[in-house]
């Protein structure tokens, strides 16, 4: 059923507001090999089996009820090679009997891209299938298409193929989609070079001209997209956020001009209206959300009306989300819908059929194109289409209106039918006015008519929506349906802002001031894409209200954004309201003419309104020049920096991070270590290590120097050693250094404490030699019983040191009692020689059976291709054994889930903790842990056992979403591998280890591109016994 046809809609949301939460009462039902757990008063069953589609993607319905469904193949080949190929299909079904059950296939489009996403629109097909939206047409009827034309080019196919999803109608007769991964695309937005790495939910007119962004995100992958019947839009995402507490994916209300999460740099090219990105509207989970629907029809009771269904692939469910008005927004109230007890139950589209029914689209258990689930594909366990319908639902008569003919029906019976119960059938009337009345002059006053307040909340927003569809609407009624509350005005405005009718501003005006939320959050919205200065007066008085939201703040800022008068926005700034000066500055920062002053900023540092003083320093953060201008500020607040609460340090931390490369802030930051509090000091020595400075400034150098002498303090040695070695020292500094340390001349030789030992030697600059204390030393901290940090610096310090050909050897021999964990990053140390006995020797080591197992080709493969022809001949040896080994994965990892034994929760929480496997040093369950590597907070909901073991014991088996790794390779010969933290123009972070990133600049980079090894180290399975690896397991799948 087409998403924008309209029911009934403010009055039961208001209801919504004030009723009980959503049904919870349930009972299940046995079908098709699964249970499914549904509301009580529902039923399910078997639309459409695995012999008409095996594997179901998403579907859609055409007028005559006709279901088109894109079925894949069960391919996973690389989307170069799907590209290429084109080995899915779409198939068109029919229900010969009318009984709701689907028996006739005709293969509509034998040969398509992999398909994300179905629309039709005006007697098409539209298909995203990227990097294209296709438009497929069957111009005889016969099921065929005959016709097939690149309806959108977006010039982009990434390894995901998540470049596209959609289309999708909007009730204004624009088409949207949505942009995911993080490819760069240009296109011509009102007439302007529109050039961006981000996600987006994209619209252009049905011809595919005048394209805009509405959205603008960080997340990887925006899916499926609904609108309320006031217009608002409501779409799903993955990776709405980093992963962490259990949150992921989420559902998102869209306000125009938006920028939303994940934090990621690809959303700092584009313009914010505050500090912080737009909220989240339902938090999901790792939930992996796909299709989306709203539901239109009456026949599942008033409660229903409205509300959103949700398909959860990963969940294995479809949740029912209840809008209930929250300010200018709305909240949610969730629950489950339909639940699947089968682990291969996946499902990826809902849909509503014109009796009211749902179609629930499962795809089986195919797909596994960057799905970390189990590396077993199962092409064979194939999906189905299922139809949901309530217990008792009354019978819908000609539920499309076949038997209508609309071109020989009076003016009349049109009015008549544009009220008519069925959705469908109100959907054609208003398609048909919408299309005809360009020459029709009897539709126009049909629509006219139609807005009358006398009508229904219905009949008057399908009337505002299909005037938004003609050449030539009647804006001028149209503004007046604006007043001061409901859907119909929402709608009103929307309209006319999207054709930006300036005669309206005198209006919209009116009631950005006097109306209700979200009446006066879209007209805000119209007055910005109007763009005219006169509005900026009202803006003014709408800003100052008490009762704005973060969504109605954001609408009213970037209205002045898009009107960009800087001299009128300026004028602002004398305000008396902190929230009218907030908003001039967010606006005065993004108008390219405005020239914003430091002085109208810097005069908010430390202003009593949060909003307004975290909007200052955000600004000020984005100038590091006007360094020299809050030097004297941030000297005074170093100074105080033992009067500052631990939060108010480490925002003073972060603030003088953004101005750390300003050579007058360098200068406070150098000149704060004499006679330093250990507060100040460590605040200093913090900026100075997480600078990202490639030079070590002269001011801070001198600094260290000449104040080592009293750094007594464990924490102040501890933040001194770190800037030391992340900063670029000369080797007779870094020997001056120690030689003053009170701490080093109280410790007798030998007994220094672990920890400042390591950080002593790993502070040292890159490229000195090791003596022989130091080298056994570091040999012993490598070895498998040492504490997992403990054992990381010590590699880190063998990685930066220059060895001898005597030092690699017994780094060789030392491989046969080092954590499996360590391997790979101790690898990396033989890169720095090409000596024909270092390299056999290592060969041999490696072939070692204790060895061997952590190890994968394309992590040894770089090492050993520098040595001579010799050792590479050694090498196949070692290359077969691996390649073997790789194909006896899956029996290895069936044969350890056989020998598997019962698991203890809280020991396998020790395992998870414990200094030997160092798990929390990179995972997050709940608060506690890392981020170098997926947040597991819920892992044990979305996992089976199988996909856990094989996780843990063949971590490059598989990658979850935006921790794939990649293999950066410098213009100095270096190899990095781990997974990108930040991808910016001028730079890459990309993390290595737990707790080491590396920074490399664009111009360093020789190559990058994806790699197949995990930055999860192999070699669990020699590291634990059979019961502490089934401990594990039974935490990981507690986690839910």
């Amino acid at each position: 059923m087409h998403r924008f046809c309209l029911a009934v809609f403010f009055a039961v949301l208001a209801a919504a507001s004030a009723a009980a939460q959503p049904q919870t009462s349930t009972h299940q039902v046995k079908l098709n090999g699964h249970t499914f757990t549904l509301p009580e008063g529902f039923t399910i069953e078997l639309a459409a089996g695995a012999d008409l589609v095996p594997r179901p993607i998403v579907a859609a319905l055409d007028e005559k009820g006709r279901l088109y469904v894109c079925d894949s193949s069960g391919s996973n080949d690389k989307v170069a090679e799907q590209l290429k190929n084109k080995p899915h299909r779409i198939v068109r079904l029919e229900s010969t009997k009318n009984d709701g059950k689907f028996d006739k296939q005709t293969v509509f489009v034998k040969n398509v891209m992999f398909p994300e996403g179905a629309m039709w629109l005006n007697g098409s097909l539209f298909v995203a299938a990227p990097p294209h939206i296709l438009k497929f047409t069957d111009t005889n009827d016969d099921g065929v298409a005959d016709k097939e034309e690149v309806w959108f080019d977006g010039k982009t196919l990434t390894g995901c193929a998540n470049d596209l999803h959609g289309p999708y109608r909007g009730p204004d007769g624009y088409v949207y989609w949505c942009k995911g991964a993080f490819a760069h695309q240009e296109h011509v937005v009102n007439g302007k070079k529109f050039s961006t790495r981000a996600a987006h939910v994209f619209r252009a007119t049905a011809d595919g001209k005048n394209i805009e962004p509405v959205m603008t995100g960080g997340m990887d992958n925006p899916v499926d997209v609904v609108f309320t019947p006031g217009g608002d839009l409501i779409f799903n995402t993955t990776f709405f956020q980093h992963p962490g507490g259990g949150k992921r994916d989420g559902l998102v209300h869209a306000i125009y001009g938006g920028v939303y999460g994940k934090d990621h740099d690809v959303v700092y090219e584009h313009p914010w209206t505050s500090p912080q990105l737009m909220p989240v509207l339902t938090h999901m989970g790792p939930a992996a959300p796909c299709g989306l629907h709203r539901y239109e029809s009456d026949q599942f009771g008033k409660d229903y009306a409205n509300n959103i269904f949700c398909c959860q692939f990963n969940l294995r469910k479809v949740s029912r989300h209840v809008l209930v008005p929250k300010g200018s927004t709305y909240e949610t109230r969730d629950s489950n819908f339909v639940v699947s007890d089968n682990i291969d139950f996946h499902p990826t589209d809902v849909i509503e059929d014109a009796d009211g029914s749902l179609l629930v689209v499962d795809t089986g258990g195919w797909y596994k194109l960057c799905c970390p689930t189990s590396q077993l594909v199962k092409p064979d366990v194939t999906g189905a289409i299922y139809r949901v319908k309530k217990v008792g639902a009354h019978a819908v008569e000609d539920p499309r209106g076949l038997a209508i003919d609309l071109a020989k029906a009076d003016t009349e019976t049109l009015e008549k039918l544009f009220r008519d119960p069925r959705p469908v059938v109100r959907q054609r009337v208003t398609d048909f006015l919408a299309t005809r009345s360009g020459a029709d002059n009897s539709s126009k006053s049909l629509l006219d008519r139609a807005c009358v307040l006398g009508n229904s909340e219905e009949t008057r927003l399908n009337a505002v929506w299909a005037m938004s569809r003609l050449r030539e609407p009647n804006f001028a009624l149209l503004a007046r349906m604006v007043t001061r509350d409901g859907p119909v005005s929402t709608a009103a405005a929307n309209v006319l802002g999207l054709h930006r009718y300036k005669p309206a501003v005198d209006t919209l005006c009116q009631f950005v001031k006097e109306g209700s939320l979200p009446v006066r959050r879209a007209c805000a919205t119209a007055l910005g894409r109007i763009g005219d200065p006169a509005a900026i007066p009202a803006i003014l008085a709408a800003l100052s209200e008490p009762t704005n939201d973060r969504a109605l703040d954001h609408a009213l800022t970037y209205a002045l954004i898009e009107i960009a008068d800087a001299q009128a926005t300026a004028k602002l700034l004398t305000s008396s309201n902190p929230a009218v000066r907030r908003a001039a500055l967010a606006a005065l920062e993004h108008i390219p003419s405005s020239n914003l002053e430091a002085k109208a900023v810097l005069a908010e540092l430390d202003s009593p309104n949060a909003a307004l003083r975290e909007t200052a320093w955000w600004i000020a953060g984005r100038h590091p020049q006007w360094g020299g201008q809050l030097a004297g500020y941030f000297k005074d607040k170093l100074k105080a920096a033992d009067q500052l609460a631990p939060i108010e340090r480490d925002e003073l931390t972060a603030r003088l991070i953004k101005f750390a490369s300003n050579t007058a802030i360098q200068k406070v930051l150098g000149e704060s270590l004499t006679g330093a509090t250990p507060e100040s000091a460590r605040i200093a020595l913090g900026v100075m290590a997480r600078s990202g400075s490639k030079v070590f400034p002269v001011v801070w150098r001198d600094a260290l120097l000449a104040e080592a002498k009293h750094f007594d303090n464990d924490a102040v040695l501890r933040d001194a050693l770190m800037a030391l070695r992340v900063l670029p020292t000369e080797a007779k500094d870094y020997d001056t250094f120690v030689a003053q340390l009170p701490r080093v001349k109280l410790w007798p030789s030998g007994v220094v404490p672990t920890e400042f030992r390591l950080a002593l030697l790993a502070a040292r600059p890159a490229g000195q030699a090791l003596d022989v204390a130091a080298t056994n030393y570091l040999l012993h901290q490598i070895t498998r019983d040492e504490p997992a940090t403990d054992r990381a610096a010590a590699a880190d310090v063998l990685l930066r040191a220059k060895l001898t050909t005597e030092q690699l050897g017994a780094i060789v021999e030392a491989l046969h009692t080092t954590s499996p964990l360590d391997l790979a990053k101790l690898l990396n140390v033989f890169t720095k020689t090409t000596d024909e006995k270092v390299g056999l020797a290592l060969v041999k080591a490696l072939r070692d059976k204790t060895v061997r197992p952590a190890l994968r080709t394309e992590l040894v493969k770089p090492v050993l291709d520098k040595y001579p022809q010799a050792v590479k001949d050694e090498a196949e040896k070692l290359y077969a054994e691996l390649a073997d080994a790789r194909k006896d994965e899956t029996a290895r990892l069936e044969k350890l889930l056989s020998d598997l034994k019962p698991g203890d929760v809280r020991r396998g929480q020790l395992v998870f903790n414990s200094a030997k496997t160092n798990c929390v040093a990179c995972h997050k369950v709940g608060y506690v842990g890392g981020t170098a590597g997926p947040d597991l907070t819920r892992i044990g909901s979305i996992r089976t056992e199988r996909d856990l073991l094989e996780s843990v014991i063949f971590p490059s088996a598989s990658f979850v979403r935006s921790y794939e790794p990649v293999r950066v390779v410098t213009t100095d010969d270096r190899t990095l591998n781990g997974v990108l933290k930040k991808d910016a123009p001028d730079e890459i972070v990309i993390v290595v280890a737990a707790d080491k990133e590396e920074r490399v600049a664009r111009a360093d980079i020789g190559s990058i591109a994806p790699s197949t090894v995990s930055l999860m180290p192999a070699g669990m399975e020699q590291l634990l016994t059979p019961q502490e690896l089934a401990d594990l397991i039974a935490f990981l799948k507690a986690c839910k």
